[in-house]
């Protein structure tokens, strides 16, 4: 990676000086960008009606919704950019926002006047181009231009350098407070009170109407779920380099990682790729394990697209092909979890009843199998509970432009919360039995599965999005055979 060059007036040892002859011949001899005419994206209108319904729920208020800016990783490189959920909900723009963009609502009327904020493209004959790392175009690449943006996303684009709190009525007011650390403080600092509820509120709502997707977003979701399938058999045709290399994990992490940057515009969130007792950790992303024979494979990944929606899948695999009777046992049991929370998916149904039913079936397995000291009956009472020993999780969670999506909604609107056509979400069960953990015998222990598939709501009942990827243990072991 070439170090940059600072364009701050400090001299240290990344300060490049620049001469006046360098600066006179490296602002001239460029010729015109090819700029391809711009259209606007499909589901542009579709976008412009949320702004219409959280205009709907904030009457008068001034609204201010960032993108957020780029993440130190360490010193002078970032993190990958992507941008806020909320700011990709409201514009419909994805992997390739332009960081720190900003949408502003202002209220006209009954409704409001929306504008989006962006820093365009930098002149050749400014320094910035060349000198500013940050933001260069010589270094992060060009940016698109504010009538290109306004076109895409059909919303008034403004030069960034026009933006300002001073001619704003902030009295009334609310942001994204987590976009932009920097702006909310100015905000707050000018509205003269740290009071955070309005902002407070408008995640809430935000989150709220995004717990049902629109013909788009299933469509997008589709084909996450779609590139992921792809990406476990990548996994699969790996399998003969990860076994007996002592960082098998990182070989699966890589194939699935690859069909991700392929598909679209990353994974979703960091791949799990547990081998052996791994898997009883849930959220095992250090990935620097074994991958051996006749130890069970959980993996748990998605592909994220370019407008940032993802899947969120987990199979589980014996590394040999077949299970052993006794990982046999285990898998069926979730899979049998998994089915019968989804015979619960219906419109009209509460959510928390998904993981009802799935830990129904955990508890009655376990109990058959003489692991808990108490009666299913007593298990089961609120009091009891002993089942969750060996799947401490939830069973569901909403999925969208965030793995776990909607999670500022009110807990009457997430978890208490009524099925509606359009939502969509994991159903994912699980049985861990830790290789320390004396409950079980010694046979059993180190075992960890999970089966998780993303859910539709429909108007007659669910369907399984993910249903194509093989879920059975039979289909699993044909799955590795051929």
């Amino acid at each position: 990676m070439a170090e940059p060059s600072s364009s701050e007036p400090r001299e240290n040892r990344s300060t490049t000086p620049i001469s006046e002859a360098f600066r006179g011949f490296i602002q001239t001899g460029w010729s015109a960008p090819d700029s391809p005419t711009p259209h606007p994206l499909e589901h542009a209108p579709r976008v412009a009606q949320r702004r219409e319904k959280l205009s709907a729920e904030f009457p008068g208020v001034t609204l201010i919704i960032p993108a957020g800016s780029t993440r130190v990783r360490s010193n002078d490189t970032d993190y990958p950019y992507r941008p806020h959920t909320a700011f990709a909900y409201l514009t419909g723009w994805g992997s390739g926002t332009t960081p720190g963009s900003i949408v502003l609502g202002t209220p006209h009327g009954d409704a409001h006047q929306w504008q989006l904020f962006v820093l365009p493209p930098a002149p050749r004959t400014s320094d910035e181009f060349y000198a500013n790392p940050a933001l260069g175009e010589f270094w992060t690449g060009r940016r698109p231009g504010l009538q290109d943006v306004g076109i895409w996303l059909g919303l008034d684009t403004r030069d960034l350098a026009d933006w300002s709190l001073t001619d704003l009525d902030l009295e009334s007011s609310a942001i994204i407070a987590d976009a932009s650390e920097r702006l909310t403080r100015e905000l707050r600092d000018r509205r003269g009170t740290e009071d955070s509820s309005a902002d407070d509120r408008l995640a809430e709502v935000i989150s709220e109407m995004r717990l049902v997707k629109d013909d788009y977003e299933i469509a997008e979701l589709q084909e996450a779920v779609a590139g992921t399938h792809r990406g476990f058999q990548d996994i699969i045709d790996a399998l003969p380099t990860a076994i007996g290399h002592p960082r098998g994990e990182r070989i699966v992490e890589g194939a699935f990682h690859a069909r991700a940057r392929l598909e679209g515009n990353d994974v979703g969130y960091g791949t799990i790729a547990a081998s052996g007792s791994h898997a009883c950790i849930l959220h095992w992303v250090t990935n620097d394990g074994p991958v051996s024979p006749g130890d069970l494979l959980l993996v748990d990944a998605g592909v994220e697209r370019d407008s940032l929606y993802t899947a969120d899948i987990t199979r589980t695999l014996p590394v040999s092909g077949t299970f052993t009777q006794t990982q046999r046992l285990v898998y069926d049991a979730v899979v049998e979890a998994a089915d019968a929370a989804f015979q619960i998916v219906k419109p009209g149904a509460i959510f928390r009843e998904i993981h009802q039913a799935a830990m129904a079936v955990i508890a009655a397995k376990v109990s058959a199998w003489g692991f808990l000291p108490v009666s299913l009956d007593e298990a089961l009472a609120p009091e009891g509970q002993h089942h969750r020993r060996y799947m401490i999780h939830g069973t569901s969670h909403h999925l969208g432009l965030d793995v776990h999506d909607c999670a500022q909604a009110r807990r009457e609107m997430y978890l208490e919360g009524v099925l509606e056509p359009g939502m969509v979400f994991t159903i994912e069960p699980g049985l861990y039995f830790q290789p320390d953990d004396e409950s079980v015998p010694p046979e059993w222990r180190g075992i960890g599965v999970r089966l998780e598939d993303n859910i539709l709501v429909t108007e007659t009942g669910a369907l399984n999005l993910s249903a194509a990827i093989p879920r059975t243990a039979s289909e699993i072991e044909a799955w590795l055979r051929a």
